[in-house]
């Protein structure tokens, strides 16, 4: 029993030296892999070497980082220094105004570390006890499908498309068609890469685009989509009337947009709680969104933009009953080696490493800034959750009425 016991004493106490070595590996092979085309890709460094990577004698990569994300910051001035400060129609304007670059710059420089600590899916979903995390994602995708009425052959738009896991959970789940539009040259260029690699790339596409001009990224035909969706990607937008008019305009007369929406909740917001105002700016800038608004201005500008409204709702609304794991339990993560990464601790270990991997020149220089930046937003992310104040799922099913 002895030896049972102490076994068990020894089992323990080598766990967590046992997912550190795991987790340091894993992450350097990751961050290797992946720079070398990031950097070819997004910063224009054809050039550059495996070798160079690893000596650090190339500079380029790491000057475009710091330079992104030095100019990120400047339409964030004054986040998490003064409550408020970033809540101003000064600040607000700007960052509409600099929507485009302010995107694109900030998934240039987060695209990697969201598919290390969360998948090809960058999305929350509602989840159910018992459920993993993974399947809890996917379930998320295939309800859209569902709920949209996509079937084998449909021509499908996802917009805003990441790397495009969703479109491809979508498409195998349905045979549907599906062309996703990211403003990102990067993300395009590594989902078409997943596609190929899974065989779809006969079924799912990305292309780059600007989904405030949604139009302007198809040639007239080409503009009969059964179905669109988007999977938390239009609380970028600055202004979601026009953003929402061009899926209108890409869909047959009867086609369906389904999709989640980042809202604050206004039976529990209160804009004048400095507590709460903290916490919806800290995911604004953790998250580059010009403001989080509410469900009813989501309705508003589908309805403005020609949709007739036909079901909408807060996907997390049961959360707390019991029956469910709230959706921020996944930014707490769990004690295990595949969930590990997802903890608290579990973050603070990848920032170190993060640290050193940029101390050694394989990561470019930034890159610590960079993982800050997420894990301070990790924290925002939870208190908005626990307080419910905010969720990342308001989920909303409109149509494009046929005309008579």
């Amino acid at each position: 029993m002895d030896s049972v016991t102490a076994s068990n004493n020894t089992f323990l106490s080598i766990t967590p030296i046992l997912i550190l070595t795991i987790s340091c590996s894993y992450l350097i092979n990751y961050f290797f892999k992946k720079q070398v085309e990031q950097r070819k890709s997004v910063f224009s460094t054809d050039s550059i070497t495996a070798n160079e990577i690893v000596t650090g004698s190339s500079s380029e990569c790491s000057k475009g980082v710091m330079e992104s994300i030095q100019g990120f910051n400047q339409l964030y001035e004054g986040a998490r220094e003064k409550v408020g400060e970033t809540s101003t129609s000064h600040s607000v304007d700007k960052r509409k105004e600099e929507y485009k670059g302010m995107i694109d710059t900030f998934y240039n420089l987060v695209t990697d570390f969201y598919e290390w600590g969360w998948g090809q899916s960058f999305h929350f979903a509602p989840r159910l006890i018992g459920e993993s995390f993974e399947h809890s994602i996917t379930r998320a995708e295939y309800y859209l499908a569902l709920r949209a009425g996509m079937g084998p052959n449909d021509k499908v738009l996802d917009v805003g498309c990441g790397v495009g896991g969703p479109m491809r959970n979508i498409s195998q789940f349905t045979s549907a068609n599906v062309t996703g539009v990211t403003i990102n040259e990067f993300q395009v260029n590594v989902g078409n890469k997943y596609n190929k690699e899974k065989g779809l790339d006969k079924k799912c596409k990305l292309i780059q685009g600007d989904f405030q001009k949604l139009p302007l990224a198809f040639e007239e035909h080409e503009k009969n989509f059964d179905a669109a969706f988007c999977c938390e990607a239009t609380c970028h937008s600055p202004n979601r009337v026009e953003c929402f008019s061009g899926v209108y305009d890409c869909l047959k007369p009867g086609g369906v947009f389904v999709g989640y929406e980042w809202v604050m909740l206004p039976h529990k917001y209160d804009p004048n709680n400095a507590d709460h105002v903290r916490i919806k700016e800290g995911i604004e800038v953790g998250n580059s969104l010009p403001t989080l608004t509410t469900p009813d201005d989501v309705l508003d500008a589908l309805k403005k933009a020609g949709f007739e409204i036909i079901d909408s709702f807060d996907a997390n609304r049961n959360m707390h009953n019991g029956l469910e794991v709230p959706w921020y339990q996944s930014l707490k993560g769990s004690w295990n080696i595949r969930d590990f990464r997802m903890t608290y601790p579990g973050r603070c270990v990848t920032h170190v490493l993060v640290t050193c991997l940029e101390a050694m020149r394989i990561a470019p220089s930034g890159s610590t800034k960079v993982s800050q930046l997420l894990n301070a937003t990790a924290l925002d992310l939870v208190e908005g959750g626990e307080k419910e104040i905010f969720t990342p799922s308001f989920f909303f099913k409109a149509v494009k009425p046929i005309k008579s």
